[in-house]
């Protein structure tokens, strides 16, 4: 059987395929979503976009959607960036067309299962993958396994209630854009050029988000909690403020014991698809 597997990031705008062969990403291309087209047209584009990088070479296919899915049918449920996936059943059309396996979760656990298979989650047994982008996303590991609920939905704390709005609102780029008016790429921009009110904004999402990890601290006591998306990226500049926010923390033995840091891999949405099928089939990870 060959080694290589896919590993597909579909988001609203573009879609990206790689292949995938000893943790590495040896190939990949990106093309723009469909977002507003007919279900069938954005399948048979994703089909033609595997078939064209990979043909029929690898062992299986993995995806990660920003959306409700019924994991082990495979079925994709209510894309709110893509008003035609209301019923999608993935993984019957691309295992019909390639003869491969295929498995599909939440990007957010996506991000999870992938560093815990070829990031800074090797380290840990339990841990929490947190997405900070334009959403709020929760991947959790437990015993080194992926929890994910309920149609891939466990997790979701950015749809709590926080002050006047909901976690996600203030842990995630649309702070910048509420309160600031800002793209979370301007507010970056700003901070990393010494400005003041960048610097000021900064440390005030830092606080936000020290909020919503005490809460994840209260309900799960992970180990570790690992931080991906475009925002993480800015981690040295939110760090002090959110670090400040989480010594308030109630049991300090189980704050000193936790570790919050931002991932160091590079796309991890490609390489955590690909860890969907390299973690059930582990022996597509020995050397040839």
């Amino acid at each position: 059987m060959s080694k290589k597997v896919i590993g597909v990031d579909i988001g609203a705008t573009k879609t990206r395929i790689g292949i995938v062969k000893d943790s590495e990403i040896i190939k990949e291309k990106t093309f723009p979503t469909s977002s507003n087209a007919s279900k069938e047209k954005i399948i048979e584009e994703l089909a033609l976009g595997i078939k064209s990088l990979a043909g029929d070479d690898f062992a299986g296919i993995g995806i990660g959607v920003p959306g409700l899915i019924d994991e082990e049918k495979g079925v994709i449920f209510d894309l709110l960036n893509i008003p035609s996936w209301k019923e999608v059943h993935l993984k019957d059309y691309l295992q019909d067309f390639f003869k491969k396996p295929v498995r599909i979760t939440n990007d957010a656990n996506v991000f999870a299962v992938g560093e815990k298979m070829f990031g800074l989650g090797q380290a840990y047994q339990n841990f929490i993958g947190v997405t900070l982008g334009t959403g709020f996303g929760c991947g959790i590991i437990i015993h080194d396994k992926l929890y994910s609920g309920s149609f891939s939905s466990a997790g979701e704390f950015g749809n709590i209630a926080y002050l006047d709005k909901t976690i996600e609102d203030y842990c995630s780029g649309k702070f910048f854009q509420q309160q600031y008016g800002l793209t979370g790429n301007e507010a970056y921009k700003l901070v990393s050029s010494g400005d003041e009110k960048g610097k000021k904004m900064f440390m005030e999402y830092g606080k936000h988000l020290g909020e919503a990890l005490k809460l994840i601290l209260n309900i799960l006591s992970p180990q570790a909690i690992l931080l991906g998306g475009s925002i993480s990226k800015s981690f040295k500049y939110f760090e002090e403020s959110l670090q400040e926010t989480m010594d308030s923390f109630p049991f300090q033995r189980v704050r000193k014991q936790l570790t919050i840091k931002p991932s160091e891999a590079q796309n991890m949405a490609i390489l955590g698809a690909a860890a969907l099928i390299l973690s059930a089939e582990p022996e597509l990870l020995k050397p040839q």
